[in-house]
């Protein structure tokens, strides 16, 4: 018989956001062709009509307001959701991102069982002022607290935690699926040739340093950038860092916002090679998405991207931009090296991040979880 599910902390289905909305998405839609009831929460504004329950791909869609503030926006859609709990019935919760825990002995209150994703080390992120800092240090504590179960997507996640609260976290990776595209309106909009540009995909908040990569780039010769390099991302909250982006691009910086479904294919399915600058979090869905597709790629050598990547990609120095610059120019001018990195990043990625084997591991836990089973 199959459970009852309830996916909540995101901004729903389908993904028009980042990676907790890919994973809400990849691992709703699976549990549903297994069997299983699953709905997941989304958002919209205070004031804005309220939405009957709709349908995705088989899974239950409930909207719940917020108000769209940089700083409240997640909290109090976190509570919104969880008093909403209250007028349906689950079997077990899913809560993507530490920064919904504190709110989260609402639903161990009416005995949910709660497996909690706590996503990377958020506090640490700049962009947060003391007070966000703070309720992401509560989210936490909370998380440990109120948690049935803690899920961390790489080892060094699961480190911390076991090192600042001693408590064991359930080690399940990100996935990545691959839908290759053939070039077509999304490359002759931006008036790109396919296999002949560089590619930088996330949102544009300091610590994924798109300014960094930027000014790797344009650290290039004009006449070695033949290749354009193309800025996919965007971030609310953040118009005084995109105007800092666009002041520092020199030619050749192409911005495309978010990029979704498949134009993103596209765009991935045509890169040269892909740059991962992030330096704050854990598994990072974007690193998964580049290997999958077999893009050659160059990473921000910090723990997280060495335990996803391992030695299928090319590293610089931490935040060390003038090494980026030398690295792109070696590889430039490198296409057989640039062929075989993207072919060792896609059979590593084949190995250790399929959805499906990774929705194996959370019907697991779920189900252990929905029967009291102590989960080990």
């Amino acid at each position: 018989m199959g459970l009852r599910i309830v996916v909540l902390g995101t901004r729903g289905i389908p993904a028009r956001y980042g990676g907790f909305e890919t994973f809400a998405e990849e691992i709703s839609t699976r549990l549903v062709q297994r069997g299983h009831e699953v709905t997941v929460y989304g958002r919209r504004r205070f004031g804005e009509p309220s939405l009957a329950e709709t349908t995705y791909r088989g899974v239950k869609c409930r909207v719940v307001p917020t108000v769209m503030h940089k700083y409240l926006e997640t909290p109090l859609h976190a509570l919104m959701s969880f008093l909403d709990l209250f007028r349906v019935k689950f079997d077990v919760a899913l809560l993507c991102n530490a920064a919904n825990s504190p709110f989260a002995w609402l639903p161990r209150l009416r005995g949910l069982p709660l497996a909690i994703n706590v996503d990377g080390i958020e506090r640490e992120r700049s962009k947060w002022n003391s007070l966000g800092k703070a309720w992401y240090k509560l989210g936490e504590q909370t998380s440990v607290w109120f948690g049935s179960r803690i899920i961390a997507d790489a080892k060094v996640i699961a480190e911390y935690y076991r090192e600042r609260f001693g408590v064991e976290s359930s080690v399940i990776a990100y996935g990545a699926t691959t839908t290759y595209r053939e070039a077509g309106p999304v490359l002759q909009k931006f008036g790109l040739t396919a296999g002949r540009f560089l590619l930088y995909v996330s949102r544009f908040e300091p610590e994924n340093n798109a300014l960094g990569v930027i000014e790797a780039y344009c650290a290039l010769p004009s006449a070695e950038r033949s290749m354009p390099l193309v800025m996919v991302g965007d971030a609310p909250y953040a118009d005084k860092y995109k105007k800092l982006l666009r002041e520092r691009a020199c030619e050749g910086v192409i911005f495309t916002g978010f990029q979704f479904g498949e134009a993103y294919q596209e765009l991935r399915s045509h890169c040269y090679l892909y740059v991962q600058a992030t330096e704050v979090g854990g598994t990072h869905p974007a690193l998964v998405e580049a290997m999958a597709y077999g893009n050659a790629i160059v990473a921000n050598d910090v723990p997280e991207h060495r335990e996803v990547l391992g030695d299928s990609g090319r590293y610089y120095d931490k935040n060390k931009f003038a090494m980026l610059t030398e690295v792109l120019r070696e590889l430039m001018k490198n296409p057989a090296s640039v062929t075989a990195l993207g072919q060792s990043a896609k059979g590593r990625a084949g190995e250790l991040f399929n959805w499906d084997k990774i929705t194996d591991q959370y019907e697991k836990l779920l189900s252990s979880l929905a029967k009291g089973e102590r989960v080990l």
